[in-house]
Order: C-alpha cells, then structure tokens, then sequence
C-alpha cells in the first residue's frame, strides 16, 4: 500500500507540475487580452440607520499643477513636503465629482447634479434608480459641477422633483450675470424652497451653514435611528490640500478668510464627534472620518463601518 501510494503519489505530482506549462502552451495561442483604463464602480452604497445613502461617481478628471488650486499662499516647498508626505505627486491631481442620493422610505432625495445631466443619470441608472424617481434635488451650492446636471437640452432632468437650496446662496447668485446659474437654477425658482442655517429638507436631513467657499454654501447633517453622515460638499475639497491643512487657501474658495474659518469648526467638529463625511471631491467613494493631527486634521477612509 505504501510503494502504491508513493508511485500514485509522484505520478500525479509528476502531473500537476507539467500542466502550467501545458496551460501557458495553451494561452500562448490566444489573442492578448485589451487593455480596458483605468476605471471605478459608478456607485457605492452605504447604510445609515433606516437610510439608505449612496455615493455616484457623476465624473473624474485629470488637474495638472494642482498648486495653482490648492496651497495658494503656502511655498512649493512646503507643498511638496506635504505631497511627499501623503505620497503624492505635485504634477496632477485627479478631481472626482460625487452626488449622493439618499433613500429614506419616504423620499429620493439627490444631492447635486454634477457635471451634466447624463453622467449623473447613467451613475443612478447603475445604482438602480431612475431620474424620474428622485423626490427632491438638494443643491448645496451654485458652481458648475453642481449644478450642471439640472437641465438636460433645455428641460429638467429631474421632471419629478421638487428643488431645495440655502436661501443666502440663491440671492448671491441672483442677477450676478452667471450664465450657468441664469440656464440651470433660474427656470427652476418657482419649484424651490429655500432654507437658512438648520433647516429641515426631509426628516433626518437638516441644512448647516458653511459659509465662504460661496457666500450661502451648505453641509446637510443625515440622522437616521442614530447615525450621522455629514455631507459636506466643498467645504474642504481635497483629502490633503484642503482638509489635512484647512488655513490653506483654495482659489474657488469665494471667501478664503471665512472659508478656513468654516473648515476649522466643521473638521472639528467631525473629529471630536466621530461622525462620517461625505466629500464631493474626497478621493472615490468620497466617504471617510476625520481625525486631529497636530495643527491641522487627518483623513481616514471609509471601510466598512457603515455596511454592517
């Protein structure tokens, strides 16, 4: 039974070491398989009490000198140690355009539109949801990629919805001669409700003044059976550049004294009270927590605290 045992045994060893070279022979004969980009999942959902949140990569793009963005009045010196030091390279940065629907039962609710109409669309469509299903657009503030997905070829993409945005931020807006505001939110006015600091949109979703990136910008707190999300938008719009170091100046900060300011109280706040972020152009799937680091405040991605 042994010498049977050890021949079988050796035959079939003697067997398994010949098949990846017979399986390499084989793959020889097949055509190169294409090289497909690099390339992200369109959303990611999370729970969040009785809500369901869901992040949707709306678009992503290539910046180069991202200086000429973020650390405005910091040396490239110092720059470049920070980069250096969250491994970074200080040629290009990639920006990520994140909207984020929550479901509460009652209501689909979206929360800016992105870039245009029909990479928001697709990115819902993957997440499974339809345009004509959202309740409420919620539009945290007026630049481009937020909202840029309001009207597609002259009608809303959104033909269901109801419109909610800070009533600060609409009439800094208002007759400032920006086309994109004047073509997208404009036609939209009598279908909004306008909120100040600590207005409800829904139940469990309140308004939070964070002034200075525009003059009326605002963070949404969601609370479901004792969760919190805070979604942030461009209070802080890079992982590094912005929130590790929140008294650097970013060029699309309107107000760049008040927009420090603004980051300071809200990252503190995040980090004393542990509560998650979603940040618009935070690094895809845009959701993390936010800890103290000497001066300044430390990213930490989402893993898997808000799946169980």
């Amino acid at each position: 039974m042994t010498d049977s045992f050890s021949m079988t045994r050796r035959a079939a060893l003697t067997g398994a070491a010949s098949l990846p070279l017979a399986m390499a022979a084989g793959h020889a004969a097949q055509a190169a398989a294409p090289m497909m980009g690099v390339g992200s999942s369109p959303f990611n959902r999370l729970k969040l009490g009785g809500f369901e949140v869901t992040t949707l990569l709306a678009g992503t793009r290539t910046v180069p000198d991202p200086q000429t963005i973020f650390g405005m009045n910091v040396s490239a010196e110092d720059f470049a140690a920070a980069s250096a030091a969250a491994n970074l390279p200080t040629d290009a940065a990639q920006f990520f355009f994140t909207p984020t629907v929550v479901n509460t039962g009652a209501e689909l609710i979206l929360f800016d539109t992105g870039l245009n109409g029909a990479a928001t669309v697709a990115a819902l469509a993957a997440a499974g949801y339809s345009a004509d299903q959202v309740d409420k657009v919620v539009l945290t503030h007026m630049h481009g990629d937020h909202i840029g997905g309001l009207m597609t070829d002259g009608a809303p993409t959104f033909a269901n919805a109801a419109y909610v945005t800070g009533q600060a931020e609409f009439d800094a807006w208002t007759g400032a001669g920006n086309e994109g505001f004047d073509t997208m939110v404009r036609p939209l006015a009598e279908k909004m409700t306008f909120l100040a600091d600590g207005g409800s949109v829904a139940g469990g979703v309140t308004a939070m003044a964070a002034f200075g990136h525009t003059p009326g910008h605002m963070t949404y707190m969601i609370e479901s059976e004792g969760k919190q999300i805070l979604l942030g938008a461009d209070f802080a719009n890079h992982y590094v550049w912005s929130l590790a170091h929140p008294d650097w100046e970013v060029k699309f900060d309107r107000d760049k004294e008040a927009a420090a300011a603004t980051r300071r109280r809200i990252l503190g706040m995040l980090a004393a009270d542990r509560i998650a972020l979603i940040g618009y152009h935070m690094p895809w799937p845009g959701v993390g927590y936010v800890e103290t680091r000497g001066d300044g405040f430390h990213y930490v991605p989402h893993t898997y605290q808000l799946m169980l």
